[in-house]
């Protein structure tokens, strides 16, 4: 760097058989690759080999020296570095000169110089303990600060050096390993029963796999292999080591050795309860390349047999005479992971070829056989799932392993290519870095070629019928997958030879039978198509609508949400077992598969706009598949802007479907709480007033199946009937009463139903028709005395004043008030305003209803306070005092000597008595002041009665008597009353 001062290093480098086998640098840097010095001095020595003086080993150019010049020599050394050598230089003299010394019993002496011999081990120099380090420190900063990215960056560091066959390889992934299973954080998930993070099991996702492939290394020797077996099963025994599903093991048997070669396999793991991440890695030790047909696969091009029969299960070679490998596809599809890892591209290539035409003469097979079979199984209409690991989201991803390495191949790049010039002469002509349809490989079909196989087997995986894996790892894992590879497959263009590939799969998906996820009978727990679907749909729509349609239609279905779907077969007890009705607790992605089921719906409704029969189908198909309101009522808004685009005119066969899924939506969420549901009904209304006049009338007519007796009330009609509606619609006058006369019905209907909430909705939609008022009127008057509060009366008796029916709004505050009770300490209590309006209102109608209404405020409300308002506000005005036209009556005022003021004051002096001894029982000395204030208060009103200055000097006599343990309380009574 500039602003720093330049250092000298010293650097030393050993090579041994073009390895750089050690090396030393003085700047003391630690890390996992080697130094800037030392990479500088390599490449110095590459660029530069004339510049870096060859030497003969020194025990050669000793050897040609006599007596005088190896003293010479000897004594020069010593003195160049006399301090450092000197005491090693005594030490050697004393032991040469000894007889019988250690040194003398070996013949000959060490030469640095001179390399190592021919069968000693060679390889690449790895500081150990910096892997250990580095690993250790990514691991401990839990994720953060890049450390998983870091980590990612260590793998694929392995998988290079095992590409260039370097044998350090599988030295440092022992090393990465021995440090994730030394990680604190395992034992502490296992003990708290926490599951670990995604990110981090992605991790130990890929260590396994990087293990498969090491074992799977075509040219180890076996005694390499037995090594890391028996350090696998090290490592597979510790309890805390992570089991291969994520969360819990699963009880499948040992899947790997699905070939005959794998017979001596390992007992003891098939019968482990759970699988680990290094178990697929055990049974891989049994695997082995000896079988001469996978030889000759591997190894040429032109392998053939064409006088071969194509007839067994297992045939070697299919009907072309092109070879065929028939192991468990997993496997084999980590043999052609491990060969492209360690360097043999063309080989992975060869396999892979191989593996895809076999899986293509199975589906073949498999098509015939369905086909023979197909009556007796749609007439069961129960499946049994042909495979209980998919290919796509499995631990060793073949599905994405053949796809990558047929578009490997044809990804045109002479630096990553130059392994496959044998496959294609003319390979300079095409661009570099396209994906391009190469000259076809032989064992091609006509005009096939590496992308098409590789489009092809991406669309058979993710097809395949595979059951829903335990736990929420495996489950997140088969979404993640199948997303990733869907996103690889989006990056092609499609052309006319790509889009025949697709017709070709689909067509083969719907007649598959059980062997496909599109098939017509599945098992209830296969694993949903509908992302898949969506993107078969996409693709297909420009070139096979039909087909693109059948796809996707018969991909809506999600069976385990439907109580009736066929059990299928029982061959997985402990799955079926762990299956309850209705929501599945096992199916851990339930959402994401419900949201994506929703996504393929909206999709295929905005390509049918403008088509009456496609929509119609696609509206029954979400009708029959679509369980989940929430997602009914997105798809109902999504039709609804779709028809509603502003650039054209509304599509009136959309807005209707439209429609029809929020009516759907009222009726699922009619009797089940939603908290979306108020937004759900106004969206509805305003959905209805798009499609018209018609569709509103008829949600009233029949408002009791989707909506509450409240909702309708005042939301519905309220909406329907407000101005903005009629003007949005242009409605003529007949119109107009057509729909308020449904409107009233509806009110009525309401009122009747549920008085409470919507008796005072009821009476304002009815306020322009006479006799419909007056049965609303009747209906509330009807519910008063048994099912209404009198928050509710007094708000409807405030509504009847309003409107001008003063008698009526009487009528029901006395029948509010008799449902009213307010005791002493309620003087804050949300009533009050009510009971001083109902007051008012009584005594604005004359003395006889101010009379009626007295007995009833006496014996409801027992708050001396608010007893005393109403009673001033009595004796300041006339009752009546205001006439019909606003003039003064020339009444007197009421006597508070005769009834009924005379029962209101004595009341209040009751009720201010009885307050007093309460609030005294418990009253504390921070509310003295305050209670003097109140008995201040109470004189006021004692004064109001004749002899009411007597009454209240014997009440303060009573209090002095009876509380005058409460000395300094009863000394501030008699400062202030005497």
């Amino acid at each position: 760097m500039q602003s720093e001062p330049e250092t000298v290093c010293n650097v030393a480098i050993s090579f041994d058989r073009c390895k750089i086998t050690s090396v030393t640098c003085s700047c003391g840097n630690k890390d996992i690759f080697y130094c800037a010095h030392v990479v500088a001095l390599s490449l110095y020595r590459i660029r530069k080999p004339d510049q870096v003086k060859l030497h003969l080993p020194i025990s050669e150019t000793l050897f040609q020296m006599n007596r005088d010049q190896l003293q010479k020599f000897v004594q020069y050394l010593i003195t160049v570095h006399h301090t450092e050598v000197l005491p090693t230089a005594q030490k050697l003299a004393d032991e040469i000169l000894s007889q019988n010394s250690e040194i003398n019993q070996v013949h000959g002496a060490p030469d640095p110089t001179a390399g190592a011999s021919i069968d000693d081990e060679n390889c690449w120099h790895l500081d150990e303990e910096q892997v250990q380090e580095q690993v250790k420190l990514f691991l401990s900063q839990g994720g953060y600060h890049g450390s998983g990215k870091q980590l990612n960056l260590l793998f694929a560091k392995v998988r290079e050096m095992l590409k260039m066959r370097d044998s350090n390889g599988a030295r440092m992934l022992t090393l990465i390993t021995e440090q994730f299973m030394a990680d604190p954080r395992l034992s502490l998930w296992r003990q708290q029963g926490t599951a670990m993070t995604d990110k981090y099991r992605q991790l130990w996702d890929e260590l396994g796999a990087l293990w498969m492939c090491i074992v799977l290394n075509p040219h180890c020797k076996l005694e390499q292999k037995a090594s890391w077996l028996k350090q696998l099963k090290k490592w597979n025994s510790v309890d805390v080591c992570p089991w291969e599903d994520g969360n819990h093991g699963n009880e499948l048997p040992n899947l790997t050795n699905a070939l005959p070669q794998g017979a001596n396999a390992n007992q003891d793991s098939s019968n482990r309860p759970h699988r680990t991440v290094f178990t697929r890695a055990i049974e891989a030790c049994d695997l082995h390349w000896q079988d001469s047909h996978l030889q000759h696969i591997i190894s040429s091009d032109l392998y053939t047999n064409y006088c071969y029969h194509d007839d067994t299960e297992n045939s070697l070679f299919d009907s072309h005479g092109w070879p065929l490998w028939h192991e468990h596809v997993p496997t084999a599809c980590a043999r052609v992971d491990a060969l492209r890892s360690h360097g043999y591209p063309r080989e992975a290539l060869r396999l892979a070829i191989a593996i895809v035409n076999t899986l293509r003469r199975q589906q073949q097979k498999q098509l015939e056989m369905f086909r023979a079979q197909k009556k007796e199984l749609l007439h069961k209409g129960v499946t049994s799932i042909t495979n209980l690991e998919g290919w796509v989201g499995h631990p060793l991803d073949p599905i994405g392993t053949l796809f990558s390495s047929l578009m490997e191949a044809c990804r045109v790049d002479d630096e990553s290519f130059h392994g496959f010039s044998d496959f294609t002469e003319n390979m300079g002509q095409c661009k570099s870095l396209e994906y391009q349809h190469l000259p076809a490989h032989k064992f091609l079909e006509e005009g096939e070629s590496y992308l098409t196989l590789a489009v092809e087997v991406a669309l058979i995986g993710l097809g395949q019928q595979r059951i829903m894996p335990d736990g929420l790892y495996a489950q997140e894992k088969v979404c993640r997958n199948e997303e990733q590879l869907i996103s690889k497959l989006q990056e092609i263009e499609l052309d006319d030879t790509l889009v025949k590939i697709f017709r070709k799969q689909a067509v083969f998906l719907l007649e598959a039978g059980p062997y496909s996820g599109l098939g017509e009978v599945i098992h209830r727990e296969s694993v949903p198509m509908h992302t898949f679907a969506k993107y078969l749909f996409t693709s297909l729509l420009p070139h096979d609508a039909e087909l693109a349609y059948k796809t996707a239609l018969r991909a809506m279905r999600l069976l385990v949400l439907e109580s009736t779907a066929p059990s299928g077969d029982m061959s997985r007890p402990h799955h079926i077992a762990s299956v309850v009705p209705n929501r599945y607790p096992r199916w851990f992605t339930l959402s994401h598969i419900e949201s994506q089921q929703c996504e393929l719906a909206s999709t295929m409704l905005t390509a049918a706009k403008g088509d009456v029969q496609r929509l119609e189908t696609v509206l029954e198909s979400i009708q029959k598949n679509i369980h989940s309101s929430s997602h009914i009522f997105k798809l109902a808004q999504d039709a609804f802007k779709i028809a509603t685009l502003m650039d054209s005119l509304p599509d009136i066969t959309l807005l209707k479907v439209s429609l029809e899924l929020g009516l759907q939506v009222m009726r699922m969420t009619l009797s089940t709480l939603n908290w979306r549901r108020r937004e759900m009904v106004r969206w509805l209304v305003t959905c209805a007033t798009e499609v018209g006049v018609y569709a509103l009338d008829s949600i009233m007519q029949s408002w009791f199946t989707l909506f509450t007796p409240t909702e309708a009330t005042s939301i519905v009609a309220t909406t329907v009937m407000s101005n903005s509606t009629i003007v949005r619609l242009h409605l003529d006058c007949h119109q107009q009463e057509k729909l308020a006369g449904s409107a009233r019905t509806l009110a009525l209907q309401c009122a009747m139903k549920d008085p409470q909430n919507c008796a005072l909705s009821a009476l304002t939609l009815c306020e322009k028709d006479h006799i419909a008022f007056e049965t609303a009127y009747q209906i509330v008057l009807d519910a008063a005395t048994t099912g209404m509060s009198y928050s509710q009366l007094f708000t409807i008796a405030r509504y009847m004043e309003h409107r001008g029916y003063p008698m009526r709004a009487y009528k029901l505050a006395t029948l509010a008030m008799t449902h009213l009770n307010l005791s002493y300490n309620q003087d804050t209590h949300p009533a009050i305003n009510d009971v001083l309006w109902a007051c008012a209102l009584s005594h604005s109608l004359g003395k006889n209803e101010l009379a009626a209404i007295i007995p009833l405020v006496v014996k409801s409300v027992k708050c001396a306070t608010v007893l005393s308002d109403i009673l001033r506000r009595c004796t300041l005005t006339t009752p009546g005092m205001v006439g019909l036209h606003g003039r003064r009556n020339s009444g007197k005022l009421m006597s508070l000597d005769k009834a009924p003021l005379r029962q209101l004051l004595d009341a209040t002096i009751g009720a201010y008595i009885n307050t007093t001894h309460s609030r005294l029982t418990h009253i504390s000395p921070r509310h003295y002041s305050e209670f003097i204030e109140f008995l201040s208060k109470a004189r006021e009103t004692f004064l109001m009665a004749h002899d009411g200055h007597i009454q209240f000097t014997q009440f303060i006599d009573n209090l002095k008597q009876i509380y005058k343990g409460k000395k300094k309380l009863m000394m501030l009574v008699r400062e202030r009353f005497g």
